[in-house]
């Protein structure tokens, strides 16, 4: 078997990482050599195993002004690396394609006043990235308003940096929803799923159809009902911006 070609890739080291639940968490690396990315881009992570590298793509979001690489991931007990990743810990080396890649990114070319981001559970990742951009920039960008949705209030990562966000811009608004508010009395955040609350919250922000750019990242059944929530509000297709997590196929999009 020829030896592992590393020319491709860049090494990097895991700096820290953060427990959420059992299979949600997010981690930190250094790379050895500087990684650039437009926020909302995803760069593949890769792992060496039998002579050959385990690579799967995951959506920054980190901004590209920081020096380490921040990623918010899902364990597949089944898949092909996250179960790899998920055994590592801080000072575990990883390796980084040299070339980030998407175009899931902030919708500048339109110059639409208004940006509603959807999100379910690590769909949040790419959102994240543009906002720590957009808060370093002069001029105050357009207004955003970030729906994140879970199961649980647990599985909100990057809610309580987003909060702060809120209250500090006021160009950014953040909600929160959980899909099972029954199991925590103390909830106070919107309630149901995010495809259920989209147009009310739309609505209430004047986010209409001719001045507003939809992003939708995560979970593929939540992207589709969000394109049928905005084709009934005729939002044009052309405004509307998508990031699957999984392909439609895939056993966690069931």
């Amino acid at each position: 078997m020829p030896p592992l070609d590393l020319t491709r890739f860049i090494a990097a080291e895991i700096t820290a990482r953060r427990d959420l639940t059992a299979d949600l968490w997010t981690f930190r690396v250094r790379p050895a050599e500087p990684l650039r990315f437009i926020p909302g881009q995803y760069v593949a992570l890769g792992l060496p195993a039998a002579g050959r590298m385990l690579e799967r793509p995951y959506s920054i979001c980190s901004a590209p002004h920081e020096p380490e690489l921040e990623f918010f991931v899902e364990l597949v007990p089944d898949g092909v690396l996250t179960p790899l990743l998920y055994a590592l810990r801080p000072g575990a080396p990883i390796y980084l394609r040299r070339a980030a890649k998407g175009r899931f990114v902030f919708d500048r070319e339109s110059r639409n006043p208004n940006h509603l981001m959807i999100a379910s559970v690590t769909g949040v990742a790419p959102y994240v990235s543009i906002v720590r951009d957009l808060a370093r920039q002069p001029a105050a960008p357009p207004r955003i308003l970030i729906l994140h949705s879970a199961s649980t209030p647990v599985e909100l990562g990057f809610s309580e940096e987003l909060e702060a966000s809120a209250r500090r811009f006021p160009w950014l608004d953040y909600v929160r929803t959980v899909s099972r508010p029954w199991l925590f009395p103390d909830w106070s955040g919107e309630r149901g799923r995010v495809e259920d609350i989209v147009r009310k919250y739309a609505d209430t922000a004047g986010f209409d159809p001719r001045s507003t750019t939809v992003y939708a990242c995560g979970h593929p059944q939540m992207i589709r009902n969000i394109q049928a929530v905005m084709e009934r509000a005729a939002f044009p297709r052309n405004n509307l911006r998508e990031e699957m997590f999984w392909p439609p196929g895939h056993p966690l999009a069931a």
